[in-house]
């Protein structure tokens, strides 16, 4: 949750949003509510959740080699979220990595 709101208020999905980080077999019937949660967001509670997956993702790839699975999972969870919300991804694929 801390990576998620980032120093700000939790936002309704991300109870969703947690339990497809704990159990990512359950994230394909979670894609609606959580967008549908998603489109009743304006200006800076949109710019809010869009940072919140973003964050994950960061958190993923500077934690990629401490459970390789479970990051591999998290980033997915955050990509496929932020690309069907946000129509791109804030951060591309082809990003150097840092090792």
């Amino acid at each position: 949750m801390d990576i998620l709101t980032g120093h700000n208020k939790p936002m309704s999905m991300y109870p969703e949003i947690i339990r497809c980080l704990e159990d990512i077999k359950i994230l394909p019937f979670f894609i609606e509510p959580i967008y549908i949660s998603a489109l009743e967001l304006e200006g800076e509670e949109a710019d809010h959740l869009h940072f919140a997956l973003v964050r994950l993702q960061v958190f993923a790839d500077i934690h990629r080699y401490e459970d390789v699975e479970e990051m591999q999972k998290m980033k997915y969870v955050a990509q496929v979220l932020e690309k069907i919300i946000f129509g791109n991804l804030m951060l591309e694929q082809n990003e150097i990595p840092v090792d």
